[in-house]
């Protein structure tokens, strides 16, 4: 009787656990713009279209396309401190911060906008 007891306390405190939310991150655009596929696709494909990219640069040397790091970081750095890293506020580290993801892309790539975004060319 005991352990049923236990068993169902342990059951109570982990369906409570379960519905805490954790709050999502709030990360503004800082330089809002036409992206290269909708939100949800880009929450779940962003990284395979990174990779596809940094092949084709690395392999092929091709080089401005349509999805690249670069053109990310332009419009997504902040108005601030023209960066996507510095504090969960900013768009990449926000974002990774909260599913819990290792951010390793800027281990070898410059996290600030290289451009003011919208700026003619």
């Amino acid at each position: 009787m005991l352990r049923l007891l236990a068993g169902l306390a342990l059951l109570l405190a982990l369906a409570q656990a379960a519905s805490a939310e954790v709050p999502k991150p709030v990360v503004a655009i800082a330089n809002p713009g036409k992206c290269v596929a909708p939100v949800e696709e880009m929450r779940r494909s962003h990284m395979d279209m990174l990779k596809h990219q940094r092949d084709k640069t690395l392999r092929q040397g091709e080089r401005g396309a349509k999805v690249s790091l670069n053109a990310c970081i332009d419009c997504h750095a902040s108005k601030e401190g023209g960066s996507v890293l510095g504090s969960k506020e900013n768009f990449c580290q926000g974002c990774h911060s909260y599913v819990a993801v290792k951010l390793d892309c800027f281990e070898c790539h410059q996290p600030k906008a290289t451009k003011t975004a919208g700026a003619k060319p």
